[in-house]
């Protein structure tokens, strides 16, 4: 009990000196507080498609790993269903770069790359930038001990 308190001060005082969210649970598809849209809303699809950030739209909406996940067009959604595992980001969303060093942020939808057919988001242009001094490094960081910062609800 004295060790998880003190992870959740250590938690607490992280959170209030930085901008990055910390869990030591998240769920596994990043959503804001406000609703339930994986990527904010955006297309996963069309970062593949389009190869840019569109908005989705309320019309074209699916339910996925306890999201709700908006595209579009019909066409990506019809995409999406077919294969979520394909176009969904990886980390559910989450900051690749924050993931790769040990814990959780959002991930903006409009800092995103795709790196060997997968999508990646950032939690902003900086860190992003960060992120892209060291792709594989970061990613073989992120693969590893992503799953311990998840846990499936």
């Amino acid at each position: 009990e004295f060790l998880m308190n003190l992870k959740l001060l250590a938690a607490f005082v992280f959170l209030i000196t930085s901008s990055f969210s910390v869990s030591a649970e998240e769920d596994p598809i990043y959503t804001s507080w406000t609703n339930s849209n994986a990527v904010s809303g955006y297309d996963a699809v069309a970062y593949f498609t389009e190869a840019k950030a569109i908005k989705g739209n309320k019309e074209f909406q699916t339910e996925y790993m306890g999201a709700a996940w908006r595209f579009a067009s019909k066409g990506n959604l019809d995409l999406f269903i077919a294969n979520p595992t394909k176009y969904a980001p990886q980390y559910g969303g989450y900051c690749a770069w924050a993931a790769a060093r040990g814990y959780t942020a959002s991930g903006d939808p409009k800092e995103w790359k795709i790196v060997e057919g997968k999508l990646y988001l950032n939690y902003d242009a900086k860190v992003k930038a960060k992120w892209e001094k060291d792709i594989p490094g970061f990613i073989e960081a992120a693969d590893k001990v992503f799953p311990t910062l998840i846990e499936a609800q």
